[in-house]
């Protein structure tokens, strides 16, 4: 009987074969790669905003604290933006005429609020509340970076639900004395678990996983 295929057929089959398992893993892969970079997540990524506000100079240079200018994070779940007068307590006196303040003075005469864009913005189905972390003992940094050393503000971190889920699983890998919530040069010591077993003691910190936590 004469062959149906030519002896060829089993290389060209092979080889067609690893083309599409290496194409589905390429495939894969690059899903994958675009879901966790910064054109998905916005990592790293400077937003434009009405006035470039840098948090650099006003945290490292100029010792301002977090809350003088987000005043609910302690008490509410919305950090809070800072309204134009807390700007012009300031800029009334210095900068009063700088160019790139303009927006802010104009806010200021006509009581329009500043358009700022949101750097942190989780969906509408997420639930979270600023308080409970800062008094449990999250520092600031934990989830938004060294905001002390951005020129221009950026996100540090997904923000993906994995990423949260790490820290609500281990919460003693995380958890900083309350008084170092706010220090934004903190570092954890070498014996970082065995005190957020303690913290995690003191402060009930519970290990929260269901959905219900964050899905309301």
């Amino acid at each position: 009987m004469a062959q149906l295929f030519h002896r060829s057929a089993n290389s060209i089959s092979k080889i067609s074969l690893a083309t599409a398992v290496l194409g589905v893993g390429a495939l894969i892969t690059f899903a994958y790669t675009m879901d966790r970079g910064h054109y998905i997540t916005d990592v790293h990524v400077v937003k434009e905003q009405p006035v470039p506000f840098s948090h650099k100079h006003h945290v490292s240079d100029d010792g301002i604290d977090c809350r003088y200018c987000h005043t609910s994070v302690e008490t509410s779940s919305f950090a809070g933006l800072p309204a134009t007068e807390i700007c012009m307590s300031c800029h009334s006196q210095i900068w009063s005429n700088a160019e790139i303040l303009e927006p802010v003075r104009a806010s200021y005469r006509t009581g329009q609020s500043l358009e700022w864009t949101r750097i942190h913005d989780l969906p509408d189905f997420v639930y979270f509340n600023h308080s409970i972390h800062i008094n449990k003992g999250v520092g600031c940094a934990t989830c938004h970076g060294r905001v002390d050393q951005m020129p221009l503000m950026y996100k540090e971190n997904t923000l993906y639900m994995n990423w949260c889920i790490n820290c609500h699983r281990n919460p003693e890998k995380y958890v900083r004395p309350r008084d170092q919530v706010f220090n934004m040069a903190y570092e954890p010591p070498a014996n970082q678990e065995e005190l957020g077993r303690k913290l995690v003691a003191e402060n009930h910190i519970q290990s929260l996983t269901d959905c219900y936590t964050c899905h309301r």
